[in-house]
């Protein structure tokens, strides 16, 4: 206990060993769904599921582990949703590239990547971003969350004409997610340790009893990852030229990144001045695990949103981090068990903490329209995308654009004009996501 304490500065950020604990298990369970959605969707790329599922819990695992043991915080990191359907039906499938290439474009990005890291340029793009659209994206984040939360327990689901509509609100995975809503609400509001954990497992229980859950076990052997081990072909990407495929992944991978970072260390008060203090460990740590991911055989691991849910159960340090690597190095043997958590269980969760993050916006100036403009346009456009890189594309943009149109453009950092101008370059040229 005392090594912890002392590696991880426990009591410096006012946690303990438990919280930590806690708070990994309530993260690896809100986002343990991408250890079975990535193999799908990858899958559909035609790469062989089983080995994908190996391949997306080292990927994470490995991530992860770097974060909290070089990094020190409680982020959590994972093969990332979007992303992987951009690698699998727009690059595979949509332009007819194979699988192999297309992890050898991801390869090129995630060397990019540690390249702009290393050289410190990733960190001044990061420090650059203006307070109002960082605090933005912590907001945009907390909507983000709040519509996956809303699609996964069933209370929105899709409508052609409207896009989307209010669910069946008879379906006992709806009424369990808002029972569990409910109870975790209740939990925190009377301080008890653990009440979005309580939550979720709660509402898991009651799956089983009347939500028509089965349980399949604890322990499965995992799959041979030979069938994707080192099968990325970077001559292929090179010799194509894939620079719009790299040029895409490095940008959505950058800002997915880069905007959950910030949102997930503002929420943890982990922040000085507005800044990271270990940014670029931090940014190693998501550059290092895309390349990893692209020899095991999967698409981009960036960090993930859901981590907020682990920082409000109290994660602070890499601990937290610690504690969801060896949980995903645990699903390749319990596949069954964390497979049995439903969306629905995970979604209550997801909700309260999205309604948390939202409270960013009371710090915006909204006296000065050319400062509150951009940030709604930002937290708007994370969702409704289904894109953080896309709501910062446009907060970037907009930002830039109202401050020169009313005379204010000296008030600009150089580095926005740069990432404003890269972001319309890619709309205008290659398109959104």
């Amino acid at each position: 206990m005392q090594l912890l304490e002392k590696f991880f500065k426990l009591k410096e950020n006012g946690t303990d060993v438990r919280t930590e604990l806690i708070a990994g298990l309530t993260t690896f369970l809100t986002m343990a769904y991408i250890i079975f959605v990535n193999p799908s969707i990858l899958g559909d790329a035609g790469m062989p599921k089983g080995a994908v599922f190996v391949a997306t819990c080292v990927a994470a695992a490995i991530g992860t582990l770097v974060m909290a043991l070089y990094a020190n915080y409680p982020i959590a990191l994972a093969p990332g949703m979007g992303l992987n359907a951009y690698f699998s039906y727009a690059v595979v499938k949509g332009m007819g590239v194979s699988w192999e290439v297309a992890l050898g474009a991801v390869f090129i990005s995630g060397c990019l990547f540690i390249i702009v890291s290393l050289v410190g340029i990733r960190g001044m793009i990061v420090n650059g971003i203006p307070p109002t659209i960082r605090t933005a994206i912590t907001a945009g984040i907390g909507m983000f969350l709040g519509f996956i939360a809303l699609k996964s327990s069933g209370l929105v689901v899709a409508n052609p004409a409207t896009f989307v509509q209010i669910g069946d609100l008879h379906q006992i995975p709806v009424i369990l997610s808002i029972f569990g809503f409910l109870l975790i609400v209740v939990l925190d509001h009377l301080k008890i340790k653990g009440a979005i954990l309580i939550g979720i497992l709660t509402v898991t229980v009651l799956s089983f009893l009347v939500g028509g859950n089965t349980f399949n076990g604890v322990v499965a052997m995992p799959p041979s990852i030979e069938p994707t081990l080192f099968k990325l072909d970077i001559m292929g990407a090179l010799s194509m030229g894939v620079l719009n495929i790299v040029l895409v992944f490095f940008l959505v991978e950058m800002f997915d990144a880069t905007g959950t970072m910030m949102g997930v260390a503002n929420r943890a008060g982990l922040l000085v001045n507005g800044k990271m203090a270990r940014l670029n460990k931090a940014l190693l740590a998501d550059s290092t695990a895309i390349v990893a991911g692209t020899f095991l055989g999967t698409s981009s691991t960036t960090a993930y949103v859901e981590s907020a849910a682990g920082v409000q159960a109290g994660g602070r340090t890499g601990l937290t981090s610690l504690a969801v690597g060896v949980l995903f190095l645990a699903a390749l043997f319990i596949s069954p068990l964390a497979g049995a958590v439903p969306a629905y269980a995970t979604a209550p969760a997801l909700f309260y903490v999205a309604g948390l993050m939202l409270r960013e916006l009371v710090h915006l100036n909204w006296e000065d329209s050319t400062e509150s403009v951009p940030a709604v346009i930002t937290v708007l456009m994370i969702p409704f995308t289904y894109s953080i890189a896309n709501g910062i594309a446009f907060g970037f943009i907009s930002y830039a654009a109202l401050k020169l149109f009313t005379g204010r453009a000296k008030q600009v950092p150089v580095m926005v004009w740069i990432i404003a101008a890269i972001f319309l370059y890619k709309f205008i040229h290659l398109g959104g996501d």
